[in-house]
């Protein structure tokens, strides 16, 4: 049974972690404010319905090989979701607070710090520290390109030729880490009523509008479900989507255009995609039991 924390976690944080338990997911919520439960459940029945009825949100990107993505620094990156109405909902002042008053973490931070003090600065280091160290690499084609033509099968072999050839996807998802690290609009949600304005929202540029940063490609077979929405779940409906040219709208990408692969070829991709899943992250698991 997995186990979701609600130590330092906003109404919002725990009414949501409250609703993933009552959706049947396997978890066991531990508390350590057992008197805001009323309160959370109020707002998993009354509110949360609302949110997720009325608001756009976003996939979480993957945490391994952790890049910025709307922050400078990863240190900067998770001030964010700590202040976010959609994520833990929660402010600086609080979460340090809440660090402060449990005698376990000041002991994690004096080892660390020489110090027990706790404030944003040791908290996000602290986060960004362990992030830095989820990697994830020697996948199937890691090994392929050094010399080990058995990594990869024969289906892989002739999805990697789709994928740099037919596909030409190494125009966005390119280098070691496949991703460009650069902004692009492939149509996802254009077709709603009220799409998703994406990096335009922060830039105001109209070129921006629908625009989404290229994720890694590295292990995309753990990182299900797919585009900045969520909205495809598995790689063989992402293929399928890519296949038929994205959806149209002002300012869809030059790069996406109809591929007229072949039922074979699809398959042959999606094997490859599965070859970039690498070694390194699968020990990482959450703590069975947390600081008191």
């Amino acid at each position: 049974m997995s186990k979701i924390a609600l130590v330092g976690l906003g109404l919002v944080g725990r009414a949501w972690a409250i609703s993933f338990a009552r959706a049947g997911h396997d978890v066991a919520l531990w508390d350590d404010k057992p008197d805001a439960a009323d309160e959370a459940l109020r707002f998993a029945d009354e509110v949360l319905p609302d949110l997720a009825a009325n608001q756009l949100l976003r996939d979480s990107p993957a945490a391994v090989r952790a890049r910025m993505r709307r922050a400078a620094t990863l240190e900067e990156q998770a001030v964010v979701p700590m202040e976010s109405p959609f994520e833990m909902a929660n402010t600086q002042q609080a979460v340090v607070a809440t660090l402060s008053g449990i005698a376990g973490y000041r002991a994690m931070f004096a080892e660390a710090f020489g110090s027990d003090g706790v404030d944003i600065e040791r908290v996000t280091m602290a986060i960004a520290c362990f992030e830095r160290t989820v990697l994830s690499g020697n996948s199937p084609y890691d090994r392929y390109k050094r010399g080990d033509v058995t990594a990869l099968t024969a289906e892989q072999v002739r999805g990697m030729a789709v994928f740099f050839d037919k596909a030409s996807c190494d125009r966005c998802h390119q280098g070691l880490n496949f991703t460009s690290n650069a902004y692009a609009n492939e149509g996802i949600g254009a077709d709603k009523p009220e799409p998703d304005a994406g990096r335009y929202a922060v830039t105001h540029d109209a070129r921006d509008w629908g625009a989404f940063k290229i994720p890694t490609l590295r292990d995309v077979e753990q990182t299900a479900p797919y585009m900045h929405d969520g909205s495809l779940l598995r790689l063989e409906d992402v293929v399928e989507f890519y296949d038929k040219g994205g959806i149209a709208n002002r300012n869809l990408d030059a790069n996406i255009r109809p591929l007229h692969l072949s039922d074979r070829q699809k398959a042959d991709l999606v094997a490859f995609l599965k070859g970039l899943s690498g070694e390194g992250w699968q020990s990482v698991r959450a703590p069975e039991r947390f600081p008191k």
